[in-house]
C-alpha cells in the first residue's frame, strides 16, 4: 500500500482515488469520522440529489415531485438490485433495516410449538423481537452454539439442529452491530436450502462493506439499512424477498394499500412483487439519495471497498492491542471493520466525551445489546470504532494516539 500522501491507495485492484473520495466527503473536512458502522458520512452527490428533490418538492408539490422523478426513485430498486444480485421486483424500501426484519417477520405464520434456529451473536432488535414472538404465540427460540475457535456460530451444530428441530425460520445476523465477527451466512445457507427451510439474514452491518449475492448466500429474506456503510440517508432500508417466498404467497402481517388491492368487499389479492411489503408514503427525498448512494458504492468498487475498509480496521486493532489498559474484543479470523474495545479504569460516558472533544466520532455498545457476547467476554460496554474507505492510515494512528492518551490517565474517567 502506498502512503497518504500518494495520489492512490491501493489493496490488489482496482485502485481507489482516497483523496478525491475524501473530497467528495464534506465531512472529512470537520471530523475524524470511526462511526460508519452507526451511520456513514453522506457523499456529494447523494446530498445534492436529496436536496434537490426537496426543492423540487416545495416548487411544484410531493405527489408532482415523485410523479416528476419516477425514474429515479424507480433506480432505488434497479441499484439495490445490482447490489446484492437480484431483480428489482425482489426489493422493498423500508424505514430501517430492523423496519425490513419485522416486516419480514410478520408475514409468518407462526403457531405455539414453531422454533426460531438463531445465534449467540444477533442483533439485539431482532432477538426482541423473537421474545416478543415467543411472548405472544408461543414460539421456541434456539440458539446455536459457538465454534470453539472463535469463529461464530459452529455451522455443524447449527446444522444439526436445523435436522433435529425443523425450525420454522433460520435466521443469522451476518456482522452484528457488537463486534467485528463475520458469521458464515452462506454456510448457514446452503444447510437451509438442502432442508428447505425459510432463511433471514441480518446484513445491516455487511451492505456496503463487503460483497452479498442473495443467492450464494440462500436467504429467503435480506434486511439492510442504507445509512451505515452504504453512505445513505437516515430513515432508509431494504428488504429482499426470494421469488419463492413471493410465490407462495407470504405477505406482512398488516399490508397496505400501496402492498395490496382491494378487489371486493371482503377480499384483496397482494401485488406480485416485493412491493407487498412496502406501505403507499415514501420519504422519496431520501429514497432518490439511497439510489444515487447505491450506485456511488457500485462506482466505487465494492471489492476494492472490501479490501481496503477491513484492513484500516486491522491496522487500528494492531495498535490498540499495544496499548496497556486496552483490551481488543473482536473476534474471527478475518474480523470486519468493526473494532471494539474496553479501557481499564474508564466508564463509558466519559470516555466517549473525550473521543468527542478530539473531534473523533465514535459509538458505545452496552450489555444489553449483545447479552451472549457481552456475558462470554465479561464486559458491561465496549468503544465501538469503525473506519470505511475514505478514512486515512494517518487518522487511524491519530485515533490509536488518542486511545493511548486517554488509557494512560483512567483517573479522569470514572
Amino acid at each position: 500500500m502506498r502512503d497518504n500522501n500518494s495520489a492512490f491507495v491501493s489493496i490488489g485492484e482496482p485502485l481507489l482515488d482516497v483523496p478525491a473520495l475524501r473530497a467528495d466527503t464534506p465531512g472529512c473536512e470537520t471530523v475524524i469520522h470511526f462511526n460508519n458502522a452507526g451511520c456513514g458520512l453522506l457523499a456529494r452527490p447523494v446530498h445534492r440529489a436529496i436536496v434537490e428533490h426537496l426543492d423540487l418538492e416545495a416548487r411544484v408539490g410531493g405527489y408532482e415531485a415523485s410523479d416528476a422523478r419516477a425514474v429515479q426513485v424507480g433506480d432505488f430498486y434497479a441499484a439495490v438490485a445490482d447490489l446484492i444480485g437480484s431483480g428489482p421486483g425482489n426489493i422493498a424500501f423500508a424505514a430501517s433495516a430492523t423496519d425490513a426484519y419485522t416486516r419480514a417477520l410478520s408475514s409468518i405464520p407462526f403457531e405455539p410449538g414453531d422454533v426460531i434456529l438463531t445465534t449467540r451473536n444477533d442483533f439485539i432488535s431482532n432477538q426482541i423481537a423473537f421474545l416478543s414472538l415467543r411472548k405472544r404465540f408461543g414460539i421456541e427460540i434456539v440458539h446455536a452454539a459457538d465454534h470453539p475457535d472463535g469463529s461464530g456460530v459452529d455451522v455443524d451444530a447449527m446444522a444439526a439442529l436445523m435436522r433435529a428441530r425443523r425450525p420454522r425460520l433460520v435466521a443469522a445476523t451476518q456482522i452484528p452491530t457488537n463486534s467485528g465477527l463475520v458469521q458464515p451466512v452462506a454456510e448457514i445457507g446452503r444447510h437451509c436450502r438442502e432442508l428447505d427451510l425459510m432463511y433471514l439474514v441480518d446484513a445491516c452491518q455487511s451492505v456496503g462493506q463487503y460483497p452479498i449475492n442473495v443467492d450464494e448466500i440462500g436467504c429467503d429474506f435480506l434486511t439492510a439499512t442504507c445509512r451505515k456503510f452504504l453512505r445513505g440517508p437516515r430513515g432508509t432500508g431494504f428488504l429482499y424477498v426470494s421469488d419463492r417466498v413471493l410465490r407462495a404467497g407470504y405477505e406482512p402481517l398488516f399490508i397496505d394499500m400501496y402492498g395490496a388491492r382491494w378487489t371486493g368487499p371482503d377480499t384483496y389479492r397482494p401485488v406480485d412483487t416485493a412491493a407487498r411489503f412496502e406501505d403507499w408514503e415514501f420519504p422519496y427525498a431520501a429514497v432518490i439519495g439511497s439510489a444515487v448512494a447505491t450506485r456511488y458504492a457500485l462506482a466505487v468498487g465494492i471489492e476494492p471497498i472490501s479490501r481496503r475498509t477491513p484492513e484500516l480496521a486491522t491496522r487500528l486493532r494492531e495498535q490498540l492491542a499495544q496499548i496497556p489498559g486496552v483490551r481488543v474484543l473482536d473476534r474471527g479470523p478475518r474480523p470486519a471493520a468493526l473494532v471494539t474495545f474496553d479501557v481499564a479504569g474508564w466508564s463509558p460516558q466519559p470516555f466517549k466525551q473525550a473521543m468527542d472533544h478530539r473531534r473523533i466520532n465514535s459509538a458505545l455498545s452496552f450489555r444489553e445489546f449483545a447479552q451472549f457476547d457481552f456475558a462470554d467476554k465479561d464486559i458491561t460496554w465496549a468503544m465501538r470504532l469503525s473506519p470505511h474507505y475514505y478514512n486515512t492510515e494517518d487518522e487511524v494512528d491519530a485515533v490509536a494516539g488518542a486511545v493511548a492518551a486517554l488509557a494512560a490517565s483512567p483517573s479522569a474517567g470514572r
